[in-house]
């Protein structure tokens, strides 16, 4: 089985990307699915605010701790957009295989535009002066298979 680590501007499709892979039974941790989970249906769907964001934030991290448990067992996407260098260096030692989704600035300012709040311009701003944008190293012992991700893509967004 597999750790997959999807990293990436705001808007750059993480989510589509791992919705075209996984399969039911896998783990699959997103911020924005955990947050809509935990507010009422209808509400915004990107741009949650105190204390719904914190609330979201804290459930994502026990979702992480725990799926890092079943990494052996079960294929575990976890969606994180840019991760401080000490998240990296856990999810390499589970053999995580990092994914980098950027489809390029102008794709990713256009569909903050249309689609997110004001705000996630500032994300975008810190995507691309993370020094994330090229892809990070590779990790000595990857737990993802030979040609990591078998499944074609079938979603709307391309890369």
């Amino acid at each position: 089985m597999a750790l997959f680590v999807v990293i990436g501007p705001p808007a750059a499709g993480k989510s589509t990307w791992v919705n075209d892979r996984a399969k039911s039974g896998d783990i699959v941790i997103d911020y924005d699915r955990l947050a809509n989970a935990l507010t009422a249906v209808g509400a915004a769907p990107h741009g949650h605010k105190r204390p719904l964001a914190t609330v979201a934030f804290r459930a994502r991290e026990g979702a992480i701790n725990e799926a890092l448990r079943h990494v052996e067992t079960h294929d575990v996407y976890i969606i994180h957009s840019v991760p401080k260098q000490a998240a990296m260096d856990r999810y390499r030692k589970y053999g995580a295989e990092v994914v980098t989704v950027d489809p390029g600035r102008d794709v990713v300012e256009a569909r903050c535009a249309a689609e997110r709040p004001e705000a996630y311009m500032d994300g975008v701003k810190r995507w691309y002066g993370s020094g994330l944008r090229k892809r990070p190293r590779p990790t000595a012992q990857s737990t993802a298979p030979q040609g990591a991700t078998p499944r074609p893509a079938t979603g709307s967004r391309a890369w």
